[in-house]
């Protein structure tokens, strides 16, 4: 699907905000309320709005700490490699999963409320994923930018 002007205005104005009614979202992107209605569901039925979520701060909720974690496999097969990103779905902790190029094999983002819940983490889960053999954990000190709005140009 080709982005217009148009598309590129409403995305950008969803993804500042999700709950904008469609009245004030036909008046921001300079359409009438029925096109921009149109345009909505074509980019939510394309795949282009993938889906509406709210952000939760996640300090207010006790989850902090940010730790990202190299992981490093004993084999690089497919079979050991699905077995992996099948696992790690289940771990509600992992925020993010990678497949990477370069000395580990995935990187993860993780959030813990503190550097215990980090070592049981570690000590119960990402360890006892299928193929690790190597883990190594980056903590964050502070977040200095983390953006959710692509720049769409």
């Amino acid at each position: 699907m080709h982005l217009d002007k148009y598309d590129r205005a409403i995305l950008n104005a969803l993804q500042q905000d999700g709950r904008i009614s469609n009245v004030q979202l036909a008046a921001t992107v300079n359409l009438s309320e029925s096109a921009c209605l149109r345009r909505v569901r074509s980019l939510e039925d394309e795949g282009m709005i993938d889906r509406y979520v709210a952000l939760v701060n996640q300090s207010q909720v006790g989850l902090g700490g940010n730790v990202l974690v190299h992981i490093g496999l004993h084999r690089e097969e497919q079979s050991v490699l699905a077995a992996f990103e099948e696992a790690v779905q289940h771990i509600p902790e992992v925020m993010e999963c990678y497949l990477m190029t370069g000395e580990f094999d995935y990187l993860l983002r993780v959030v813990v409320a503190d550097m215990a819940d980090f070592e049981r983490l570690h000590k119960e889960a990402l360890t006892r994923l299928p193929g690790v053999a190597r883990v190594n954990s980056s903590v964050a000190i502070r977040t200095v930018q983390k953006k959710t709005e692509l720049p769409l140009r």
